[in-house]
């Protein structure tokens, strides 16, 4: 499958990408935990159907360290031992906060509360603003159609 377009060769998305890709690596910098940003990137991408999204934040997570089996249940997490309170609360906030258009309220207070509750302000902005990248990352991905399967953990880094 070939990509409708090529971000990289384009002089506008090679503009626009270098912004959003340093936000990228902003977020990686972050106080958020590594384990929980690739998590939430993963369970986002799951919910869009992002294929090249989940392939590169499958590898990413587990040259990090991640086990197959945490990344296996990702999709599952709620009926899933493996994962802490602190990544469920941020895994509920990153679904509540993707699939807005299924939810008339948006991410309900109890969401909200609950992950205010593991995370610091620093944090929770950084998981809300991942949450955010993630839907804008996965959108650019879907609609051009890029292909996934040859990501190599480090390759945008």
């Amino acid at each position: 499958m070939d990509a409708r377009l090529n971000y990289f060769a384009d002089p506008t998305a090679s503009k626009v990408l270098k912004y959003f890709m340093a936000a990228g690596k902003a977020l990686k910098d972050s106080p958020l935990p590594t384990a929980t940003q690739e998590l939430v990137a993963l369970r986002v991408s799951q919910i869009n159907g992002c294929a090249v999204c989940i392939d590169m934040h499958t590898k990413e997570a587990a040259a990090a360290g991640e086990t197959s089996v945490r990344l296996n249940l990702v999709a599952a997490w709620r009926e899933a031992t493996v994962f802490t309170e602190a990544e469920r609360a941020a895994l509920e906030l990153a679904e509540e906060g993707t699939r807005v258009a299924d939810a008339a309220g948006g991410v309900s207070d109890e969401v909200w509360a609950y992950a205010a509750k593991h995370y610091d302000e620093e944090q929770l902005t950084a998981l809300v603003i991942l949450i955010s990248f993630m839907n804008t990352a996965n959108r650019l991905n879907i609609i051009t159609q890029q292909p996934a399967g040859d990501y190599e953990p480090g390759q945008f880094h």
